[in-house]
């Protein structure tokens, strides 16, 4: 591997680590902040405006790097990201800070797909494994340092450095990516806007339904609609945001169904299960570590997933991985039988594996089973389907704790209808075709 690979390699792994430290350090901050800055009816949207941008805007970044190359954008969304924290820390009331954090939004939904593009340009299948548990290795290092830089901050200094520590961390990755050298040649066209205008405004409004209080049906009707003349709108334009072709590969779309309902059925498991802890009386740091399982589970998947996608295709790692997510739901149900930490701690650990097998496995696939040339809006699409997967499992997860008469009877409607969930996406799971991958002789590190 070469000084520039490696040195492009450490940029998008500390783009990715300052993205996924800005998404749990505020959640132990936040009230803090709210308290400080007023209008605490805002509360809920300072991470609803990060939330929605960041996934909107994923598919997008995807296909502009296709047309634009991957560098520019990437740089683009970086600039970004280190203006919104800049913006953040500098604002002075809770309306400013929820503008600030749509812009930090915007960023890290333009970077966060880049970590897989890139990799799927540069390394072949059988490295990529090993490339996308380092890139877990940073969402689990981020989920254990994150919460005490944050208290830390909030303690001794304050809460502002929350914001201002990723304007370093920017800075240092963009002049390592500054030597990168693409390997992939775009293929420029015309930006569609008008399909960028409704796609975004559609899904927006889609998303808006897990934040809002009432009108739920009218948010989601309008999104529905609006997303019904981007698909017609597409059909039309020369250069669409999104080909509709990709929806005609099968395998393509059944990665993503798939994608779509495995993270909707459990994934949002990993969001309420320190809350569980914490509630047990644990304390904030302890339900972390206790999550540590999930990220060691997600790593030793990911490392040998590339070579075993060679010998054994996608179905069977796809299948094997939603079974071991349907065993794992069900196991939690017997959450507060044994001692609360080390059964949390040891039974993350095969729902992490589960994850890191879809998840890399779904990565590559979708990279694979289509040309050069929609890899980027492929990818980033795969990460679109299991971001709003997530948002909605998530949402139903809150409202199930929420109605539910005692925190312990919420997660046993929690984990059965992750449960329900989960088999569901066990099912879809073969539906999926496709062989194996031809190994790449000559290409990449």
């Amino acid at each position: 591997m070469d000084w520039r690979r490696v040195s492009v390699l450490a940029g998008i792994v500390m783009a990715m680590l300052v993205s996924a430290m800005d998404t749990t350090i505020i959640n132990t901050t936040m009230p803090t902040i709210a308290e400080e800055l007023g209008q605490f009816h805002l509360y809920a949207w300072t991470f609803a405006s990060y939330m929605i941008f960041t996934t909107v805007l994923a598919p997008i970044a995807g296909r502009l790097s296709d047309m634009y190359g991957r560098k520019k954008v990437l740089l683009a969304g970086l600039v970004l990201f280190l203006l919104g924290s800049l913006l953040c820390g500098a604002a002075q009331s809770m309306v400013q800070l929820v503008l600030f954090r749509a812009v930090q939004g915007i960023g890290a939904g333009i970077m966060n797909p880049f970590p897989a593009i890139i990799a799927g340009d540069l390394f072949s299948v059988e490295k990529r494994g090993r490339i996308q548990a380092l890139f877990t290795a940073m969402w689990g290092l981020s989920g254990v340092i994150a919460p005490l830089l944050g208290s830390l901050f909030v303690e001794y200094w304050t809460w502002r450095w929350i914001f201002f520590v990723n304007i370093p961390i920017c800075i240092v990755s963009i002049l390592l990516l500054l030597p990168y050298r693409e390997v992939y040649q775009p293929r420029p066209a015309a930006i569609d806007y008008a399909g960028t205008v409704l796609f975004t405004a559609g899904v927006s409004l889609l998303l808006m339904t897990t934040v809002v209080e009432s009108g739920i049906a009218l948010y989601a009707a309008g999104g529905l609609a609006l997303l019904a003349l981007f698909v017609q709108w597409e059909r039309r334009h020369a250069s669409p945001l999104l080909p509709l072709n990709l929806f005609r590969n099968r395998q393509v779309t059944w990665i993503n169904v798939n994608g779509f309902l495995a993270n909707a059925a459990l994934f949002g498991a990993s969001t309420y299960l320190p809350y569980y802890l914490q509630d047990q009386g644990w304390s904030i740091f302890m339900s972390g570590v206790a999550m540590l399982g999930m990220t060691g589970g997600w790593m030793i998947a990911s490392v040998p997933a590339g070579r075993w996608i060679l010998n054994y295709g996608y179905r069977p790692l796809i299948v094997l991985g939603n079974l071991l997510q349907v065993v794992s739901a069900a196991m939690f149900l017997l959450l507060g039988t044994f001692n609360d930490f080390w059964f949390v701690l040891i039974l993350s650990f095969p729902l992490g594996i589960a994850f890191g097998m879809l998840s890399t496995v779904s990565i590559i696939g979708v990279q694979q089973l289509v040309a050069p040339d929609q890899k980027g809006v492929s990818t980033s699409l795969q990460m679109f389907a299991r971001n709003i997967g997530t948002t909605f499992g998530v949402t139903l997860m809150g409202a199930m704790l929420a109605k539910a008469p005692e925190v312990a009877e919420g997660f046993r409607w929690m984990f059965l209808y992750g449960t329900a969930g989960s088999l569901v996406s066990l099912a879809t799971a073969f539906l999926i075709r496709g062989g194996r991958p031809a190994r790449e002789v000559n290409a990449g590190a």
